[in-house]
């Protein structure tokens, strides 16, 4: 999915469960509106705040694509099947001007 696309149906509330896999640090530092961090050693643990729904609409992004892509397979080997990946990852979004969230 596109930055823009996501942004898009963020703003519309009709926004996927975005899943990013990046670490609490670099999340508490900037994420995606409406995102759940779900760092990789969470999602293997079963630590992770993932829904119970394995049909639930995801998108998956890290800083720049290498953990989303583990975190993609991971959520495959639990069941869920509609994930898709974050076009250019949380670079592109910051890039791209969209809306940021920063918790401390």
């Amino acid at each position: 999915m596109q930055p823009a696309e996501l942004a898009d149906k963020i703003a519309r509330e009709q926004s996927p469960l975005v899943v990013d896999v990046r670490t609490g640090f670099e999340f508490r530092a900037g994420h995606i509106p409406g995102a759940i961090n779900a760092p990789i050693w969470k999602i293997m643990l079963g630590l992770a705040p993932l829904p119970r729904d394995k049909h639930v609409e995801m998108v998956v992004l890290c800083e720049l694509g290498p953990r989303a892509m583990m975190g993609k397979a991971l959520l495959g080997l639990l069941g869920f099947r509609n994930v898709t990946l974050l076009a250019g990852h949380m670079a592109a979004w910051r890039r791209s001007g969209l809306p940021m969230a920063f918790e401390r």
